[in-house]
């Protein structure tokens, strides 16, 4: 196994410096969101840190695959305390930013303290730079990036906030090269809150590979589950991630009106096939993807980038919205601004409902586009009645009312997949580590739609728990791996043990993986316990809960985690997964 490194700024001091990462943190939690969870924990030791204070860290990681040949591993890992939730935050992107910090040769970025002005990082192979960022602050992300590649050269990758960031809006999020997000949560804000700009990163480093040739073999393999399942190799490349709407929706899973109801009847006009027929003009993918799922539009005579599914469904359905182009035009606004778009839609969703119950009129309704446009405006520069909205749903209830169909999870909004179509979906929101979310939950519409690696009944309770559980440490392995979701959707996990063997001349089985995935997991729990966090936030919004039996299913869960039934890792399962004189550490 090779020396890892970090590298550590004080945005405060000015201070840079570099330690070594521990071999023993790297075999627990093996990089990514593993890895930022560790970091996370011994930057902030027992202290409990205000999201938006110079003592909350940002913590930015690279996985041990990154830039090793092998498909859709080309990612980034972020992971901070969320400023919309106040949980643990972690959070990833594609694109390139991920390849390219690997190639300077650091495995970590962490981030501490508050500049007095605005700033930018600059990382190469050569260190940090902290670099002045007065001319860039106002910028949309998109203009950010292309400034600093005009500044350093095209070779680098940007992340940068926004407006909505500049602006600490709750739900604001880091944009990569003017299109991809580190989304969910807020990261956005916590930049802000730093007076960070951008982190602008290049390096051309070759990484050092054990057994190159076994790792071709086992690439080879990769390769060919990726190129021939019916998702990977059709449905993505040909319709994107949009090209799941009509899928969801006729399994009347598919959240619509604020989650009145479970299918949208004008599904259609904003499918995949929709954006495909009047709007592709070509394809895209992360670093080294063969899977291409990324669309580029064209709207107005201008190419933009997406919008994905759960775009399409915040601003389209969950706002009984079918006109595309004015999704697309929406979707890139968010994207400019800053802002997660699941969050922004779900917000836009609420209030629209508070009008509909006679309690405020933020100017929306149902079905019109009428004063979205300006509602959006107002929120990401937190200005007269996109104050309150800036805060997220849950904060936004609290304060106007509405919590009654408030849809989140932890101060999470919920994303598009109904639970009441399937169940797994409601017990992985509400046992998330972040909040509601699809992905952290353990995405069980896998397995309760797409039958991979088989199908499970969608609407039975009786196994969810252990099924839930199962697929949440599967989803923090791949996170710390990195490699992207959907790559699971066609290949076991042995696959990826083997290569990841073949990298760094440590054998790891896929028993080791999952029980690395289990030990994140709890990690996580362990940090948003400290943070206040109990078995009362695991729970779901009353209108789906009410129609779905939660507290079997969470019962379930606990005792397959084996947690106690206030939902607190016992000891017994603490001691299987850390060293006994880790418990006084965590």
């Amino acid at each position: 196994m090779r020396e890892r490194k970090a590298i550590y700024i004080n945005l405060s001091s000015g201070e840079i410096g570099e330690k070594e990462i521990k071999e023993e943190a790297i075999r627990k939690f093996i990089g990514g969101r593993g890895l930022g969870a560790y970091l996370f924990l011994n930057s902030v030791k027992d202290k409990t840190p205000d999201p938006l204070s110079e003592e909350n860290p940002i913590i930015i990681t690279t996985g041990p695959l990154t830039d090793s040949t092998l498909p859709m591993t080309g990612r980034a890992n972020l992971t901070t305390r969320s400023p919309l939730t106040g949980t643990i935050l972690d959070s990833n992107v594609g694109g390139t930013f991920g390849t390219l910090l690997k190639r300077t040769g650091y495995d970590a970025i962490v981030i501490t303290g508050k500049s007095s002005e605005p700033v930018y990082l600059l990382i190469t192979e050569r260190g940090a730079e902290i670099r002045n960022a007065r001319d860039l602050w106002g910028n949309d992300t998109l203009r950010t990036a292309e400034k600093l590649k005009e500044r350093h050269g095209k070779a680098f990758s940007v992340v940068s906030i926004g407006l909505a960031g500049e602006n600490l809006v709750r739900f604001s999020c880091l944009i990569e090269n003017g299109r991809r997000a580190f989304g969910r949560g807020g990261a956005g804000a916590v930049f802000g809150s730093k007076n960070l700009k951008a982190i602008a990163v290049s390096g051309k480093q070759i990484r050092k590979i054990h057994d190159t040739d076994k790792l071709n073999d086992y690439r080879y393999e990769i390769m060919r589950l990726i190129t021939t399942h019916p998702i990977t190799s059709k449905l993505l490349p040909s319709l994107g991630t949009a090209g799941t709407m009509r899928v969801i929706n006729s399994f009347k899973t598919l959240s619509t009106r604020n989650f009145q109801k479970s299918f949208f009847d004008k599904a259609e006009n904003i499918s995949g096939e929709s954006l495909k027929k009047n709007f592709l003009k070509s394809k895209s993918g992360c670093f080294g993807c063969p899977v291409l799922c990324e669309r580029v539009c064209e709207l107005n005579g201008k190419k933009v980038s997406g919008p994905e599914f759960e775009t399409l469904w915040a601003l389209g359905a969950n706002l009984e919205i079918d006109n595309l182009p004015f999704i697309i035009s929406l979707n890139e606004i968010a994207n400019s601004f800053g802002m997660d778009t699941i969050s922004l839609g779900s917000i836009i969703a609420f209030a629209m409902e508070l009008k509909e119950a006679g309690i405020a009129d933020f100017g929306v309704k149902f079905g019109d586009l009428d004063g979205i446009l300006s509602l959006v405006e107002d929120i990401a520069f937190r200005k007269e009645r996109g104050e309150i909205l800036s805060l997220g749903v849950k904060k936004a209830s609290e304060i106007i009312g509405g919590r009654e169909f408030a849809m989140h999870v932890k101060g999470m909004e919920l994303p598009a997949y109904d639970p009441r179509g399937a169940l797994g979906m409601g017990l992985g929101y509400a046992t998330s580590s972040r909040g509601a979310c699809h992905l952290r939950g353990g995405f069980s519409v896998s397995f309760e739609i797409y039958g991979v690696p088989r199908r499970i009944n969608r609407l039975q309770a009786l196994g969810k728990g252990a099924h839930v559980a199962r697929a949440q440490d599967l989803g923090a392995v791949a996170d710390s791996l990195i490699i992207c979701r959907f790559a699971l959707l066609a290949t076991p996990l042995h696959h990826w043990a083997r290569a990841l063997s073949a990298i760094e001349n440590t054998e790891y089985t896929s028993s080791d993986l999952h029980k690395v995935g289990e030990r994140i997991f709890n990690l996580e729990r362990i940090i948003n316990q400290r943070f206040g966090f109990t078995r009362k936030d695991d729970t779901l919004p009353e209108r789906i809960k009410k129609e779905i039996p939660f507290e079997e299913m969470l019962k379930e869960y606990y005792e397959y985690r084996g947690w106690d039934q206030n939902g607190t890792p016992a000891k017994d399962k603490l001691l299987e997964l850390f060293e006994e004189g880790e418990l006084k550490w965590l």
